[in-house]
């Protein structure tokens, strides 16, 4: 890292308040744990470690901040809304969480629409990922995209900015397209519909991106509180090489796979080809627009080796 950017990291990190772990899970003192192991195994992603631990002493507590930031901003809708006389209009509050390929962030957004509607305030919490948002196959073929599959140029972002704004302008019903992990593509006049719950998440690698130009909408404008998951590269190279090699034996076994390819390769052939994807794809993909996107969040989960988080940064109000 140059000086200039250490420089600058310093600067962004001191926006935001520093909580060691143990400080972190002292929060969570006095909270029932609503999740079963059981549930805890079915949330988690392949590769992933988390336990009842983790749950209890870092997502319960972050949870549990969520869902009052959510009845908080809810009852100051509700409030403006008197003071000017007209009918309460409050839309959903929306959570955007961000991060690398492999960092673990599905799983977080997972285990927080869980856990945040166990909370009386927000019993209604619907998760979208931005993969359905990504330009089908045929045309990022179209675009010579295909190997960029997933770098900011690869998504549709005024279909998620029309998404989100359809969600935070109170409408109806909101749909977005749904994205297949087995074919690795879109699902032609399949969705997701989203009909005014409490919180939507928005899981994605790109979601904190800056706009395109200084006149467009950010898709982090249309956000009320973000989170980026955070850990050092060589960590996440690991995750990534240990992810591939256990989709290899499941998933991408089926006959259906768009990897099924890849199920036959040697375990030594099958490191090799998880290095190549990560070296000549997601990791230029998080040094040059994922990582400089850090800054953006609300709150920040910083991870060790063992995929445990270890500290968390919430920005200073």
């Amino acid at each position: 890292m140059s000086a200039d950017a250490a420089t600058e990291t310093t600067r962004a990190d001191s926006l935001y308040r520093e909580i060691p772990r143990a400080e972190w899970a002292r929060l969570a003192s006095g909270m029932a744990q609503p999740l079963s192991e059981t549930e805890i195994v079915q949330i988690r992603g392949l590769g992933d470690r988390l336990d009842m631990a983790e749950v209890a002493q870092v997502h319960l507590p972050l949870s549990r901040m969520l869902s009052l930031y959510a009845e908080s901003t809810k009852r100051l809708g509700a409030e403006t809304s008197a003071f000017l006389g007209e009918p309460d209009t409050t839309t959903p509050f929306i959570v955007g969480v961000a991060g690398s390929v492999a960092v673990g962030k599905s799983t977080i957004a997972r285990l927080l629409r869980e856990l945040m509607s166990r909370w009386p305030g927000t019993p209604r919490v619907e998760l979208v990922t931005t993969d359905g948002f990504l330009y089908s196959n045929a045309e990022l073929e179209r675009r010579g995209l295909m190997d960029r599959k997933g770098f900011p140029e690869s998504y549709d972002r005024r279909a998620l900015v029309e998404f989100l704004t359809d969600v935070k302008s109170g409408a109806p019903e909101a749909r977005a397209p749904f994205y297949s992990h087995m074919r690795y593509d879109i699902v032609p006049d399949a969705h997701v519909t989203v009909r005014r719950p409490d919180v939507v998440i928005v899981e994605g690698l790109n979601v904190l991106q800056p706009p395109p130009t200084p006149n467009d909408v950010a898709v982090s404008d249309l956000f009320d509180f973000s989170i980026y998951v955070d850990a050092d590269a060589e960590h996440i190279t690991q995750w990534y090489i240990d992810r591939f090699l256990a989709l290899r034996r499941a998933a991408f076994s089926n006959p259906n796979s768009f990897f099924n390819r890849l199920a036959s390769l040697t375990d030594d052939e099958a490191v090799e080809r998880a290095l190549y994807f990560w070296n000549t794809i997601n990791l230029p993909n998080l040094v040059e627009n994922v990582l400089p996107t850090r800054h953006r969040a609300t709150l920040v989960l910083q991870k060790a080796a063992n995929h445990a988080v270890e500290r968390v940064l919430l920005r200073k109000l």
